[in-house]
């Protein structure tokens, strides 16, 4: 039996570790104590420093303890000179190291650092750099030390082109170094500027007593190095077609542009007496400075949104006097200008009118075009081209498809309309599990599509049946519609947006699946609306109505609802201004 080890029992293995953590965690828990009390006392002395270190050298997640940490080192600095100072945070430094060695994405190590390095009187940017370097090598996707290192970057000043090629070397040994393309794409507009844009012709000088209007930094690349971009981008995603960085970055390329913040449509109603704002985003007009002028005379008006649950909305309305703009005989003129943007929109409402708008339609803006805006056709095509030919090789490639769709959605919507409804198909078989996702993309672009068309025809009707939308969108472009068809969809509800829908008369929306009305909030001018074959089950349900003082005509056939007992005199009470009840 000699020279052999004697095995443990698993049991007796068991016990001695527990009572190795109860003998450390005895030791943590007087050091905490300890700690806890000398900074309730106020004292930072060396002793609470090193009380500090042993307990964040183990558990370097304790935010509070970095607190007490900091304040002792400031402490300390108001009795040591500067070369004092100097080497006490470098000993921090490397004390920070052996956290980090602990948990490499420890929030309370890196932020601490960040402090240590700010306070630094002599730092060494290079070596943290290098630091950065090591710790990006073991996780290249280390979000803390991506943080850091731009800091570091910012405050030693270190040339973009020089963090571009670090990047260029990440992505070389690594084309699904996502936060290495993302870290790129911060990099570009800086270094390779698109040339500054001429003023907009539809923004008005500022009043010269107005401040200055801050001056926005353009985050579009020039064409030169997107080209060059281009052709890194598809080197990588040739390489590895599944591998989803690239892809991003590749969407980030091509969509570049935002759309210029503006007043979108101006309505005015002579009956209601109320006027109707929309603007190229959602906005809270009651802090941006929204000013109304009716015949040269400013105007105190409420501005409210079209729904209560929205702070910020695309759509305002506000209410004039009795008797303002009541008389058909008289002709009004009326500006709404947005001080914030010094921009405004006139609209003229004539005699014998009951309504008027002024706005810019969807084509000549190219609303729905801007995510992918490379401003020459020809590079958009060539870029589809490319895909395409990827597309061959591996057909079943979801970021390929997808693409593909974006491409053709930037180059011509409306005759890319069949390839693009068949790629989503296509899609939706090859990654089911985003099925639904795409279902409501497809459903963002069909009404993108109808909407163009209803442009072109210069009409207020919007219809779209048949199609299997799954969701709304793009309601603030519908602010002037009178009759919407929603009828045989997959809709479930009609979202607080469909309140956006000032003028609309008539709703159809049958054989859905819709069980919630709540975009159907105070539409001061919807007379009917048509619900056969949809999920409403209760009168809580059909509350929204209540509130619309025009409604008449009510289609409920098919619904739940109207198998409730007495449903006929509750709707009656619910809805007194329905004449024409259909159950």
């Amino acid at each position: 039996m000699h020279g052999r080890v004697k095995l443990k029992s698993t049991a007796q293995q068991e016990e001695e570790k527990r009572k190795e953590r109860d003998k450390k965690l005895k030791i943590y828990v007087a050091a905490r104590d300890a700690c806890f009390s000398k900074r309730k006392e106020g004292v930072c002395d060396d002793e609470a420093l090193q009380l500090t270190q042993q307990l964040l050298s183990s558990n370097p997640d304790f935010a509070t303890l970095w607190n007490y940490r900091r304040d002792i080192l400031m402490e300390m600095e108001t009795v040591k000179d500067e070369d004092e100072v100097q080497k006490l945070y470098e000993a921090e430094l490397s004390f920070l190291e052996s956290c980090l060695k602990v948990n490499p994405k420890s929030y309370g190590s890196w932020h601490h650092r960040c402090w240590v390095s700010a306070r630094l009187p002599r730092p060494d940017w290079a070596r943290e750099l290098s630091l950065c370097d090591r710790c990006l090598s073991l996780d290249d996707r280390n979000f803390h030390c991506w943080d850091y290192r731009r800091m570091i970057v910012k405050m030693s000043g270190v040339p973009v082109d020089r963090e571009l090629a670090f990047t260029d070397r990440l992505i070389g040994s690594n084309f699904s170094n996502y936060s290495s393309w993302h870290y790129r794409s911060t990099l570009l507009p800086l270094l390779h500027p698109e040339s500054p844009e001429s003023p907009s012709p539809t923004r008005e000088p500022p009043h010269p007593s107005a401040p200055p209007s801050p001056q926005t930094h353009s985050h579009r690349v020039c064409e030169e190095q997107l080209l060059k971009e281009y052709e890194l981008v598809q080197n990588a995603f040739f390489t590895d077609p599944n591998d989803q960085s690239a892809w991003f970055y590749y969407r980030w390329l091509l969509g570049r542009a935002e759309r210029e913040e503006m007043i979108s449509c101006v309505y005015v109603s002579r009956n209601e007496e109320r006027v109707a704002v929309a603007f190229s985003r959602p906005v809270n007009a009651q802090s941006v400075g929204l000013l109304l002028v009716l015949d040269g005379q400013p105007q105190s008006a409420e501005w409210r949104s079209v729904h209560p649950r929205f702070k910020h909305s695309p759509v305002w309305i506000c209410d004039l006097p009795p008797g303002t703009i009541s008389d058909i005989t008289n002709e009004h003129n009326l500006t709404v200008h947005w001080a914030e943007k010094y921009t405004h929109r006139d609209c003229a409402l004539y005699t014998g009118r009951t309504e008027s708008w002024c706005r810019d339609s969807a084509t000549d803006q190219e609303l729905f075009r801007s995510e992918l805006s490379v401003e020459k056709t020809s590079v958009l095509q060539s870029e589809l081209q490319s895909c395409n030919q990827l597309l061959e090789l591996e057909p079943l490639n979801k970021w390929c498809l997808l693409t593909i769709i974006l491409l053709m959605r930037a180059l011509d919507p409306l005759g890319y309309e069949k390839e693009t409804l068949a790629n989503f198909q296509t899609l939706k078989e090859v990654d089911s599990m985003r099925s639904a996702y795409y279902s409501d993309l497809c459903s963002k672009f069909m009404i993108e599509n109808t909407i163009l068309k209803m442009e072109y025809a210069e009409v207020r009707v919007f219809s779209i049946t048949d199609k299997n939308l799954t969701t709304l969108c793009h309601l603030d472009q519908l602010l002037l519609v009178t009759h919407i068809n929603l009828s045989s969809n997959q809709l479930q509800r009609l979202p607080p947006q469909f309140a956006m829908l000032q003028c609309l008369e008539v709703l159809e929306a049958d054989n859905n699946s819709i069980e919630n009305l709540e975009g159907l909030y105070h539409l001061p001018k919807l007379e009917e609306v048509l619900l056969k074959n949809n999920k409403i089950s209760t009168l809580a349900d059909l509350q929204p109505l209540a509130s619309c003082p025009k409604l008449k005509c009510l289609d409920l056939r098919g619904n739940p609802v109207t198998q409730m007992a007495n449903i006929e005199s509750e709707l009656a009470e619910l809805l007194p201004s329905v004449s024409d009840l259909l159950l």
